[in-house]
């Protein structure tokens, strides 16, 4: 299920000079903003729970998601270059299989580590605040490429499709409207880091059970679907 040619094209392409660079921004601006918190208001549990839970979970790591699970496969579609690919004798699933673990340990790297050691700064992890979010981020990251993933797979606009669902309906509707909450990976992946974390110190409006339910169905499914869509595409292309 695994190809490590498939593999290495795709960690290139997502870690080429203009991609990387991006990638880069928002795990620097976590850091900078978390060592300005700490110069000017201290450690404090409750300020490091806001800045990781509003930046990091809910910004950072939707927006690295976009661009590592679109990316994986979004740009050899537009181009036309995933012909080439489809043309080698590798199955359908192993193809999209590869670009998910490609993309989830990319957003991983992007997103876990620069959320641990913002948290470890901002209050040295008091409350476990920095692995209950970090954990957060892990779980988050997986669910995520799945699904910007299949975006990249069934859309040529994926990445605005993206950015619609990590900006408006996860951080404006996730943050406003109550019934959309449950529909939302933040909320999902902060249910995980509030088993984790200090009693009080992360909440999530979805209880655990259901969180984690939720997470495995959405991964599983969008890669599921996006292996199914991967073999339409070549049929289209043969004709």
């Amino acid at each position: 299920m695994y190809d490590p040619t498939v593999a290495r094209l795709t960690y290139r392409a997502l870690l080429g000079r203009r991609r990387a660079a991006i990638l880069f921004v928002l795990p620097a601006l976590l850091l900078i903003i978390a060592v300005a918190v700490r110069t000017f208001a201290g450690a404090d549990d409750q300020v490091a729970s806001d800045v990781l839970g509003g930046f990091a979970i809910a910004t950072m790591v939707p927006l690295i998601g976009v661009i590592a699970g679109t990316g994986a496969i979004g740009p050899e579609i537009d181009d036309g270059s995933i012909v080439y690919l489809l043309a080698k004798p590798v199955k359908r699933p192993t193809i999209i299989f590869t670009k998910l673990i490609v993309a989830i340990a990319v957003t991983m790297v992007f997103c876990a580590l620069p959320t641990l050691v913002a948290g470890l700064i901002l209050n040295g992890n008091g409350q476990q605040i920095a692995v209950a979010y970090t954990i957060a981020a892990l779980v988050a990251s997986i669910a995520y490429s799945a699904l910007f993933l299949l975006l990249g797979t069934v859309s040529r606009h994926a990445v605005v499709f993206g950015l619609v669902y990590a900006l408006v309906w996860e951080a404006l509707f996730g943050s406003m409207v109550p019934g959309a909450r449950t529909l939302s990976v933040q909320q999902w992946s902060l249910a995980v880091a509030e088993k984790v974390g200090g009693a009080g110190t992360i909440t999530s409006e979805v209880g655990l059970p259901v969180a984690t339910v939720l997470l495995a169905a959405v991964t599983v499914v969008a890669t599921w679907y996006a292996g199914q869509k991967l073999r339409t595409l070549k049929l289209a292309g043969e004709e």
